[in-house]
Formats: structure tokens, C-alpha cells, sequence
């Protein structure tokens, strides 16, 4: 058996099958279309469609190297050599061409006259069943009959992914690694069947040729599949003679980086070889992951890969890690997969940026999280209560399953249920915070009209006036026949211009009239399915269903509204070209010539990349570019380059708005017909709202030009106070900063010469309260630290005694405080800041011998002296 490296094993496998008439394509995303997997978890993924037999095929063999991630199975991966997050399937795929026999004999060849695996070493399972693949590795490849083991349906039979589906057996092909201690039998009795982990599994062919019904009845398929997934790591492993995954050189850089930064060597201790394996595999993941554009966030793909990272944060920090280290192992990742997956290299510099910030989001509480955890640990018996668990998410970031692998390291159970019904009751808070437990109450007569009626037809994409039937009004969650003057009501009509509030643009206004009444649309929401719906209040008269009535939109609005809406589009292009590809849509508000647009970005824009931004869009505005309206299917728009929110659900039929060769997003929104009909667009703010998520804001239209309106005036203004040019402001300010600077430095001195001067005649005043020294002192807009440096000269020749320096500023008070070193075991600063805060409306506090305290109320000074001439007057036993 020949020497191979992870790289060439993988070249290899495609030129053979290239050589066996296959076409080879690249790697498909870790992301998916299947809308219902996460993540692509297999070879076959990305052909599903033509597995279920929706699609044909465009190419009758195909051979490829995919990127997997799967998560099942995550708190395994570290503690044992085979398990991973992020791995590579070698696969072959046939579609209605060659079958049983073909992909059998391929495989042989490949891993006998390749690989040059001596046959010796390798063992197959087929489905008891199925006699033809038996006879194939039987008769035709030669295989004896002992090495050939029937097992049962659980371990040789594929699918079907659901109640119903394509399915059919498989056969595998087993690699002896020779480690005949693993198993307690006598080495002839040992065989793949058995569990010991001697013989590992190097090649899985699935022969989909059934179809299950509802009955669980197999059919013959019509067309025939052929699925295969040879898992590059453990052949790798194979092939070099290794037992662990983990010492191929598939990983053997990625852990040496990982030495170098912990100081810890691998193979020498099993605690820190878990770990280090942990981080080594997650670091994969994490590369592979946020290449193929996933940010951490709190749901879907994005908590998944925050999951990933803290779990190795975690590890890293059990090696001694208390810093983020985790993004210095990203290069070593890239220098091994960039090669073939060219995504990791192009954004190796946006991975490094997410994983420490990520990382250091996660380790400012991880000691904290820690600590509380092995309270917990130390006071539980057998469980950790729900309650505790969703704290340790909620408090300081911890997955719910990183505790429960933490807990199993210590033998204990962890309350899930619990932490359910926790995670339960803050998304109904959440719920009522934002108003819609009215609209559960108000969901069974959605869904009730929904049955009747089943859609309403929205004409506002090219009206903005329409008549129609009311069909239904709507009165505290019940249908009523009549609604009367003063009264707020919900209207359905069988038709409507007026836009319902979704997608991030807010709902139409404007009026809703007939002959029998008027009415102020005040809101349109779409809270079920097709159904749209109009919050009316009834201005005069009575309304009824049945009748016909007038729908207007404010069309000024509405146009405003428009051309926001176009502008985030053009915004979210620029971001793309001047940020990168990494950028995406995380949220978006667009309303009368105002916009929000929340986008996936680790770092703050430079305020030189924020102008290009602004001019990118303008230009395009400047353009007059048409903006066009197309509907198609969504795999065709997604071929065209369409830009699709990840998280959206899409129909068949999707509405791509596009704008010249600009930009194509799909979008059910209103938008102009033209760029120049925006105007002008200005960026007015740009922030983080959260870890790998910024935000900016911006004005569109009138609203773009009276921002720039209001801040000419400023400048006329400021002009006219300085008395100089407009163009002169900028230097005139600059001097007056530097003109401001040098008479506060000299107000200082000045300050602390009076006080310096003074300061016998402050301490003659000092009243004695007992045997206690009191001094007080009050001022108006002082340094503090000129205060602090007189109190502790005060201190100083005080000796027995406490300083009061009160501060008036800007309608409040500040107050330092400081105490002997001898009087701190009976008289506290922090303690004194305590009581004179509550009196002067405020808080304080600090340390024994000095404290700081402040209020709101500045003119209760004399109070707070008195309530502290008490206090020492109690601890000095002297009587009034």
C-alpha cells in the first residue's frame, strides 16, 4: 500500500472516475436549496431533485468531492478518531445509467488497483436480501464468501428520507486496521458486523432502486440510481497507516498550529489530545462555514456555527487559552483546503475577523459562565435544573448543549424539558412586548375568512386607487355586520391597493369611502396567508358588508416609500462591491423616504468606504436606470444571480425586482420605475446592533434633501456667529478646541493655586464630631482631579479625620470622599457614599478610605452634611 497524501487521494478519485466517462463538478455550498436541511450533509444532496425524480438529469454520471458538515453527533467529536463536524465525501453518481455491477466493480478497482489497498485488508456488507450484490462480489470481483457479511436493514438498507421515498440497499467496503487488542473475541470471529472499531468503513454504494409507499410497500423505480460516499478522512487514514483520523496529514498542520499557540503537545496527554482534536476539527468547520456566507446568530445555520465556536472557545480555554486563539488557526486550515476549495483563501481575512470576534464576545463571560456551572455541578446530585441551564444561555452565551456535554462529563443529567419550557415563557414575553397576543386572539377568524375567501387580489403594484366588496368586518376578533362612527375596525375587501405592512416596508394609509360612510385607513397587515387587511377608523357613517367601496392610497407616501425601497436595494448592491461578497441582508425598515438596512459585516466601516458607498448609490441614481419587474421560477432566478434572503420561504414563482444590470434581488415590495425618481440618497448613521451585524441608516428624496437643507443652515448659522467664510469654519473650530484646551489646563492651575493657597484657612474650619476631624468643602465647575489632589493633601495633615468635596456642575453634584487610614475600621468613604447619594438622588461608592458619590440634586448639600454629622456622632458615642 502506497504512501498518499489527503490531496492526492482526492485527485486521484476524480481522474478515475473522469476516466470512467464521469463528468466532475465542483463542491456545492455547505448551504443547501433544500429548504428542509440546515446544512449539506451528504454527496447526494446537491442531486436530491433528480433522486426524487424532479428534475432530469443533465449529466447521466457525475463524480465530486463535497463538503459535508453534520452536528449530530458533535459532543463525539475530540473524544473519538473518526468523528467530525466539517468532512469530505468522495462520491460517484449514476442516473439511470450504469447500476449494481458497475459501481461495484469501479469501487474495487479503485481501491485495490489505486489506492493499492491489499485485498487482504479489505471485508464487504451487503443486505441480507439482496442476493444480486452478493453474487456480484462473489463470483465477479472474487471476494470470498466469508469476507462477504449479510446484515440486516438498519445497517445495509438506504432511506427513504421519510414515511415515503426512494430507497434501496447498499453494500460497504471495510478497512482492516489489524487492531486485533480492540476486540474481546478471538480475532478469526471478529468481522465488521462487530462494534470494536477493528474494521472502519471506508466506502458506502446505495443502489436506490425502490420506492416506499404510504403502506411501507417497496416498488421497483422506473429509472434506477446509483449513490456512493467514500469519506476522505478515513480513507486518508487507511491509506497512511494511521488509526485516528486526527494523524493524517489532513489534520497534522492544523494541530501543530494549534501546539504552537497552546504550548501543549499532542499525544501526551489525553485530557489536552481532546481538546486539541476539538479545536482542530471545529476550526474546519468554522473555515468551511462562514466561507460559504453563514454569520453567527442566534437561529438556523447561524447558531449552529456560534455553537461551533463557543464549544471550541471552551476547549481552547481547558489548554489554557483565556484569550481568542481560535482565528490564529484559521490560516493552517486554509493552507490546506484553500487549494481545492478556493472560497476558504478569498475569504480567509472575513473568517479570521468573525471567529475573534466571535471569540472574544464569548470569552468576556465564558470564566464567569464557568464558575456558575461548577456550582451548579457541585450542588446538583443528578440533574441541573431547566431554570439553570436557560440562566447560563441567557446570562453568559452558553449553548444549552455545551452544558449538557460540561454536565455529562460530570455524570449528570440536564433538565431539556426545563429549559423548553424557560426558553417558552421569555418568547411569550417577547410576544406581549411587541404587542401580538391580540393577534393570537385575533388568529382563528383569519383563518376562518382564509377558508371563505381564500386571497385577496393586491393591485397596488399599478394602482393606487381601486373599488371592491367588503367582504368582512372584523371587531374585537369576531365578524360583526355594521361598524358606526368613532368606532376602529378591521375591513376585508375582496381586492385592495393599498400595500399590507411585510418584508420591511411599512403598510399603506389614506381612505376607504362610499356612499354610506368614510374611513381612515390607518394601517394594512397581511396576518394570514393571502389575506390582507385594513385597520379603519369609521370618520362618519356606517359600514356593511356587501358594500362597494372606494380604496385610495396616500399616493405620496407611497411613492416616498418607493423610492426608499429601491434605494436599500442599490444600497445592498454597493455594500456587495465596495465591502465584499460577504455581505448580507439581516434586516431592513423602509419607510417615507427613510430607510434601515441591517447587514452581515464584523468590523466598522471606515468613514472613507461609507462616502463610496453613498457615491455608488447616487451614481446609479444619477443613471436613470430602469427598474424592472419580472416574475419566473426561483431556481431560474437563483441561475441568474438573483440575491435571496437565506431565512425567506419562497414559492414557484418568485417576483425579481430588477434594476438594469445592476442589481436583481427578489422582493415583493413596491419600488419606482426609474433610480432618477429617488433623488438623493444620504447615509446619516452607520453602527453594530450586534456581533457580525451592522446597521445603517439613510434618507432618501425629500427627506435627503431637507437633512442637507438643515445642515446649510448650520453652516450659515455657524458662519454668521464666527463671523467668517463658510470654507473658514472648519480651521476657526479647530483653533477655538486648541484655545478651549489651553484655558482649561490654566483654569486648572489657577483652581489648584486657590485651593493650595487656602488650604490652612479649609482645615482651621474642620469641626470635631467626637473624635473625629470633619472638613467640607464646596465649589462650582471644578477639575475633579484638582479636588482629588486637595483632599488627600487635607488627609494628609488632618490626620484623625474625613474630607467632603462637594462639585456643583451643570445642575448636578459630584462628591469625593476620603478617610484616614486609621479611621477605616470604624468610619467607611464607601459606606459614607452610600448614605450621602440616597440624599442628594444618586448613587456612589468605592473603596474604605476614598469613595465618590454624585446626584441631581445639588441644593440638598447641606442635608447630606448634617445626616453625615449624625452618622459619626453614632459611631464617635457622642451624645447631641
Amino acid at each position: 500500500m502506497k504512501y498518499m497524501t489527503g490531496k492526492e487521494i482526492r485527485d486521484s478519485f476524480l481522474k478515475f472516475f473522469e476516466r470512467k466517462g464521469h463528468t466532475i463538478l465542483p463542491s456545492a455550498s455547505l448551504i443547501p436549496e433544500d429548504p428542509q436541511l440546515l446544512f449539506t450533509i451528504a454527496g447526494m444532496v446537491p442531486f436530491k431533485p433528480i433522486f426524487w425524480g424532479r428534475v432530469e438529469p443533465t449529466y447521466t454520471r457525475i463524480a465530486t468531492v463535497q463538503k459535508c458538515l453534520r452536528t449530530l453527533d458533535i459532543d463525539e467529536v475530540g473524544k473519538t478518531p473518526r468523528h467530525h463536524t466539517f468532512f469530505e465525501m468522495l462520491g460517484n453518481f449514476s442516473f439511470g445509467d450504469y447500476f449494481k455491477r458497475e459501481a461495484i466493480e469501479y469501487a474495487w478497482e479503485y481501491v485495490t488497483e489505486v489506492l493499492k489497498i491489499p485485498e487482504e485488508k479489505l471485508w464487504v456488507s451487503v443486505y441480507e436480501k439482496d442476493e444480486e450484490a452478493f453474487s456480484i462480489w462473489r463470483k465477479i470481483i472474487g471476494i470470498p464468501e466469508r469476507k462477504i457479511i449479510k446484515m440486516g436493514k438498519e445497517d445495509n438498507f438506504w432511506g427513504p428520507a421519510g414515511p415515503t421515498g426512494p430507497c434501496g440497499p447498499d453494500t460497504e467496503i471495510f478497512f482492516d486496521t489489524g487492531r486485533t487488542e480492540l476486540c474481546d473475541k478471538d480475532p478469526r470471529d471478529c468481522d465488521p458486523s462487530c462494534n470494536c472499531g477493528r474494521f472502519v468503513e471506508i466506502w458506502n454504494l446505495v443502489f436506490t432502486e425502490f420506492y416506499q409507499d404510504e403502506n411501507g410497500e417497496l416498488h421497483p423505480l422506473p429509472r434506477k440510481n446509483i449513490d456512493t460516499g467514500a469519506g476522505l478522512e478515513r480513507l486518508t487514514a487507511a491509506i497512511q497507516g494511521v488509526y485516528s483520523n486526527f494523524e493524517t496529514d489532513l489534520f497534522k498542520p492544523i494541530i501543530e498550529q494549534i501546539e504552537r499557540i497552546t504550548g501543549k503537545k499532542y499525544g501526551q496527554n489525553e485530557k489536552y489530545d481532546v481538546s486539541i482534536r476539538v479545536v482542530a476539527d471545529h476550526s474546519r468547520a468554522i473555515t468551511a462555514l462562514i466561507s460559504d456566507g453563514v454569520f453567527p446568530s442566534n437561529e438556523g445555520r447561524g447558531y449552529v456555527l456560534r455553537r461551533i465556536i463557543r464549544r471550541a472557545s471552551r476547549h481552547g480555554w481547558l489548554l489554557g487559552k483565556k484569550e481568542p486563539f481560535i482565528f490564529k488557526v484559521i490560516h493552517s486550515v486554509v493552507e490546506k483546503l484553500g487549494d481545492t476549495y478556493t472560497e476558504m483563501k478569498e475569504q480567509e481575512s472575513l473568517v479570521e475577523k468573525i471567529t475573534k470576534a466571535e471569540e472574544e464576545r464569548f470569552l468576556e463571560r465564558l470564566d464567569q459562565g464557568i464558575n456558575m456551572l461548577d456550582e451548579m455541578i457541585k450542588s446538583s446530585s443528578k440533574k441541573i435544573s431547566g431554570k439553570d441551564v436557560f440562566k447560563l444561555y441567557d446570562t453568559y452565551g452558553f449553548p444549552p448543549e455545551l452544558t449538557m456535554e460540561i454536565a455529562k462529563e460530570h455524570s449528570l443529567d440536564v433538565d431539556m424539558e426545563g429549559f423548553e419550557m424557560e426558553m417558552k415563557k421569555q418568547r411569550e414575553r417577547a410576544r406581549f412586548a411587541r404587542g401580538e397576543r391580540e393577534f393570537v386572539k385575533f388568529e382563528e377568524i383569519y383563518k376562518k375568512i382564509e377558508t371563505e375567501m381564500k386571497s385577496v387580489e393586491f393591485t397596488g403594484y399599478t394602482k393606487f386607487e381601486d373599488e371592491a366588496e367588503i367582504k368582512f368586518i372584523i371587531k374585537n376578533g369576531e365578524s360583526v355586520q355594521y361598524a358606526s362612527e368613532g368606532e376602529t375596525v378591521e375591513i376585508i375587501t375582496e381586492k385592495t391597493p393599498f400595500y399590507a405592512e411585510k418584508g420591511g416596508q411599512i403598510s399603506d394609509t389614506g381612505e376607504m369611502y362610499s356612499c354610506n360612510f368614510r374611513g381612515k385607513v390607518v394601517y394594512v397587515s397581511n396576518p394570514y396567508d393571502d389575506i390582507i387587511v385594513h385597520k379603519v377608523e369609521i370618520i362618519e357613517g356606517t359600514a356593511k358588508p356587501g358594500q362597494t367601496v372606494k380604496l385610495t392610497v396616500d399616493e405620496s407616501k407611497r411613492i416616498a416609500t418607493m423610492r426608499a425601497h429601491t434605494a436599500t436595494h442599490l444600497l445592498h448592491k454597493a455594500l456587495k462591491e465596495i465591502l465584499g461578497e460577504h455581505v448580507n441582508q439581516a434586516g431592513s425598515l423602509v419607510e417615507i423616504d427613510r430607510l434601515r438596512f441591517d447587514f452581515t459585516h464584523y468590523e466598522a466601516i471606515e468613514i472613507e468606504d461609507l462616502k463610496r458607498i453613498e457615491e455608488r448609490v447616487n451614481e446609479k441614481i444619477l443613471e436613470s436606470l430602469p427598474v424592472e419587474i419580472e416574475y419566473k421560477s426561483l431556481k431560474e432566478a437563483q441561475r441568474e444571480g438573483a440575491i435571496a434572503l437565506f431565512e425567506e420561504k419562497y414559492g414557484n414563482v418568485v417576483r425579481v425586482v430588477k434594476i438594469d444590470d445592476y442589481s436583481k434581488e427578489l422582493c415583493g415590495g413596491t419600488h419606482v420605475s426609474n433610480t432618477s425618481q429617488i433623488g438623493l440618497f444620504k447615509i446619516v448613521s452607520e453602527e453594530s446592533i450586534s456581533a457580525g451585524v451592522r446597521r445603517i441608516e439613510a434618507l432618501t428624496g425629500f427627506e435627503a434633501y431637507n437633512f442637507t437643507r438643515e445642515i446649510d443652515d448650520s453652516l450659515d448659522s455657524l458662519s454668521s456667529i464666527l463671523e467668517i467664510e463658510r470654507e473658514k469654519i472648519t480651521d476657526r473650530v479647530k483653533k477655538l478646541i486648541v484655545e478651549n484646551k489651553n484655558l482649561k489646563k490654566l483654569i486648572k492651575v489657577l483652581q489648584e493655586e486657590n485651593l493650595t493657597n487656602n488650604l490652612d484657612g479649609i482645615i482651621e474650619k474642620a469641626r470635631s464630631v467626637g473624635d473625629i476631624k470633619l472638613v467640607e468643602l464646596v465649589v462650582e465647575e471644578f477639575d475633579n482631579s484638582v479636588l482629588r489632589n486637595t483632599i488627600d493633601k487635607i488627609i494628609s495633615k488632618l490626620k484623625d479625620g474625613v474630607v467632603l468635596a462637594f462639585n456643583k456642575k451643570d445642575k448636578n453634584v459630584s462628591l469625593l470622599i476620603k478617610v484616614s487610614k486609621n479611621l477605616t475600621d470604624r468610619v467607611k468613604a464607601n459606606e459614607i457614599a452610600r448614605i450621602l447619594s440616597k440624599i442628594l438622588g444618586g448613587g456612589g461608592g468605592g473603596r474604605p478610605d476614598f469613595a465618590q458619590a454624585g446626584g441631581k440634586y445639588p441644593e440638598r448639600i447641606q442635608d447630606s452634611i448634617k445626616s453625615l454629622e449624625e452618622y459619626l456622632r453614632q459611631i464617635a458615642q457622642v451624645k447631641k
